[in-house]
């Protein structure tokens, strides 16, 4: 991302909050294991006194990590019960590197962004500002964010915690700054985002699109949006791997042997292009499975 486009952590709380609204932020330190959530106003989280206590915290192995949608005056805890209004909706790219984003830039079915964070090198975090929106709503939009766009499901929650740029990310071994970008200023709303939201448990269940078949009005079946999905995915470049264990990981409730099942989707999907299969000889792929980034 462009340098000259950064925003700072101070500049970007103050664009994505009003200076009264109450928001979390988190520093999370994974080697002690030590997390403190400081819950205050956003004009106080971007003071200097603040601002210092988080690079302190970030310089000494803590990550750094604010709540995209305001609390109530009284909250004490983030939790969904505290949330006073939705502000913001957002995508989490772990897959697909800069083709991943660019799809999501150039796509119809949702409005131009606000803000886009990178996040560690190749890995996004999308975020539009909207407003009138209700947080059942929100969530299912949410879920069809990703599902559409092969996000991360688990960043589907209304009180799920986004990087704060300007600090570093200590997930990794090599030192990575996020950085974050403004794409626009406008305010959306639910007619804004032409996604197909079906209801919320199976939104929750599936990351691909329920488009109609071209002939006939019957849906697809949802082992073609699974061969469906990895065929886009694979064909933008994504891991094989990956594309398995996200499949695998949203069919863990309904097939016996998921794992098995979302290998077998991607070797179709695979051949299809005319692409060869992962090799899997190798034991290096099993803790694969479990590690997520």
């Amino acid at each position: 991302m462009n340098s000259t486009e950064n925003l700072g952590p101070s500049q970007y709380i103050r664009e994505v909050f009003e200076e009264s609204d109450r928001v979390a932020l988190l520093a999370l330190n994974r080697l002690s294991r030590e997390a403190q959530q400081r819950i205050t106003s956003a004009g106080k989280a971007a003071s200097p006194e603040f601002q210092a206590w988080l690079q302190h915290k970030n310089a000494t192995g803590s990550d750094i990590y604010i709540g995209m949608n305001p609390l109530k005056p009284e909250a004490a805890t983030r939790t969904k019960q505290e949330i006073e209004s939705i502000r913001h909706l957002y995508l989490d790219l772990d897959y697909g590197g800069p083709s991943a984003l660019e799809e999501v830039l150039k796509s119809g079915l949702v409005p131009k962004a606000n803000f886009v964070l990178e996040s560690s090198p190749g890995k996004f975090q999308v975020v539009w500002r909207v407003e009138g929106i209700s947080l059942g709503h929100a969530e299912a939009l949410l879920h069809a964010l990703a599902r559409e766009f092969g996000g991360d499901p688990a960043a589907t929650d209304a009180t799920r915690v986004l990087r704060l740029p300007g600090f570093a990310n200590k997930k990794y071994e090599t030192t990575f700054v996020v950085e974050a970008r403004r794409e626009s200023a406008g305010i959306y709303h639910v007619s804004d985002f032409r996604l197909q939201v079906d209801g919320q448990e199976s939104l929750r269940r599936s990351p691909h699109r329920r488009t109609k078949r071209r002939l006939g009005s019957q849906p697809l079946t949802q082992s073609e949006h699974d061969w469906a999905f990895a065929k886009r995915a694979l064909a933008r470049g994504d891991d094989p791997e990956a594309v398995v264990r996200q499949i695998a990981d949203y069919r863990s409730t309904e097939k016996a042997d998921p794992e098995y099942y979302a290998r077998l989707t991607v070797e179709k999907a695979l051949a299809q292009l005319g692409k060869s299969p992962p090799d899997t000889s190798s034991s290096a792929n099993a803790p694969a499975r479990a590690e997520r980034n």
